[in-house]
């Protein structure tokens, strides 16, 4: 528990309203809820996003939920009525929006960045696999994959996002990482310190012992929204090079395609004769991939860690991905499937584990030392909560050590409140149309 004489009262502000069975990043700031919740927080949930059809009951749970406008200085009402003891930034982009709100009207609230993962270091390899594809629909990324961190580094430093999304993490107080290599770039690359950094991946309550067995199983999935790109571009791979090659191995073998928010262009895909199902969206995705005997999760670009071959895990389901699907999934510890860099060679991987019945409980077993070691909600939740409240017991001296947070908080937020403030005049006083 705590060690605080009061309740924390958190404000958590969201990039959108959280859909856990939609994508892993929602499902992450859930499980950040549940921690708090433990403690006997008390949180109120906002967002300026308009409400998905998939929405979780925040409500249910004993969350204010409270909508919000962009640019609109009631926000500075609502905080300051609040007065929250700790304030967590769903991304980046809230930070920015709201960030120097926070400061200016809870200046003794820890600020917490929830980055989901480092979305600079996701879009400058999607920037890197798109010049490397040249339109083709499949060419040999071996030496990509294998991008050191001083070339990821460089790679990143020409982009916009970076700057943005970097300095973002200076002004914070803290912010959560899903990944320990994203730490690790950060802290090595950038020169961020490694005080105003913590880890706090997808996280499992229960670790599983058991699970359908290979026997029990049949057929391929591969699973995740199509609205994420990373996700998309690994169906369109599967689809073109991937697939095929299975097929030829195992000419009845089935491939079920689950994504939330499915596009036509994806419907479009559905091929029964080729064995390739567009399912739409799983209802109960771990029912689903616990019927499943393979896994596949060709990622050819993204960052963070995977809530899709976190699930598989717990289902005891083996998953054939890249070096960027296995990064920072499993340590120092044996894969729980297979890592290829081709197309020939996740075909390869995907077929051996379909077939060779030891091989296949040798990676079940795998997985679950893998969610033993490293994503334990009760340990992770309990070193968050007690990294929070050394900050709110010491927040002084914590940001006196960071002047250069300092720096950017006073330069952005400066431009960024005199942005919001013209934007907000002009919504409250818009000019009449010319009639020239």
């Amino acid at each position: 528990m705590s060690s605080h004489s009061h309740p924390a009262r958190v404000l958590i502000i969201g990039y959108v309203w959280p859909e856990p069975r939609s994508s892993a990043a929602s499902g992450h700031v859930m499980q950040l809820i549940d921690c708090f919740l433990e403690q006997g927080w008390h949180i109120t949930f906002a967002s300026a996003a308009a409400e998905g059809e998939h929405k979780a009951d925040l409500a249910a749970l004993g969350i204010v939920e409270v909508p919000i406008e962009l640019n609109n200085s009631s926000f500075d009402a609502f905080i300051g009525e609040l007065q929250p003891d700790v304030v967590l930034f769903d991304q980046f982009l809230m930070e920015e929006q709201f960030g120097w709100r926070v400061e200016r009207h809870a200046p003794n609230a820890v600020r917490v960045l929830e980055t989901s993962d480092l979305q600079s270091l996701r879009h400058a390899r999607h920037r890197r696999v798109k010049e490397l594809l040249e339109g083709q629909s499949d060419v040999d990324l071996s030496s990509y994959f294998e991008m050191p961190h001083d070339a990821l580094f460089s790679s990143m430093t020409t982009t916009d996002i970076a700057q943005r999304e970097i300095a973002a993490i200076y002004r914070c107080d803290l912010s959560l990482m899903v990944s320990d290599l994203e730490i690790a770039l950060l802290t090595e690359q950038f020169g961020v310190p490694s005080s105003i950094l913590h880890w706090a991946p997808l996280l499992v309550r229960t670790v599983p012992r058991q699970a359908p067995g290979y026997a029990e199983r049949a057929h391929f999935l591969t699973i995740g929204n199509f609205r994420h790109a990373p996700n998309w571009d690994a169906v369109l791979w599967l689809k073109n090079a991937i697939w095929p090659l299975i097929r030829q191995c195992l000419p009845t073998a089935q491939l079920h395609v689950y994504g939330a928010y499915t596009p036509p262009k994806a419907t479009a895909l559905h091929n029964a004769a080729q064995g390739f199902h567009i399912m739409s969206r799983a209802e109960d995705a771990l029912a689903v991939m616990s019927a499943t005997r393979v896994s596949l999760a060709p990622l050819r670009f993204g960052a963070g860690i995977k809530g899709k071959i976190i699930d598989a895990m717990i289902c005891g389901t083996p998953t054939v991905t890249t070096p960027i699907g296995a990064e920072a999934m499993h340590g120092e510890l044996p894969f729980p499937g297979a890592i290829a860099r081709d197309a020939r060679s996740l075909a390869e991987q995907a077929v051996q584990l379909y077939t060779d019945q030891a091989r296949w409980e040798a990676s079940q077993r795998d997985a679950w030392k893998v969610l033993e070691a490293r994503f334990r909600f009760a340990p992770h939740c309990q070193a968050l909560i007690e990294r929070i409240d050394h900050l709110r017991s010491d927040l002084g001296a914590h940001r006196a050590a960071n002047f250069t947070g300092a720096m950017l908080r006073h330069h952005l937020h400066k431009s960024t409140q005199y942005m919001a403030q013209w934007i907000e005049a002009k919504n409250r006083n818009p000019q009449p149309l010319s009639r020239d």
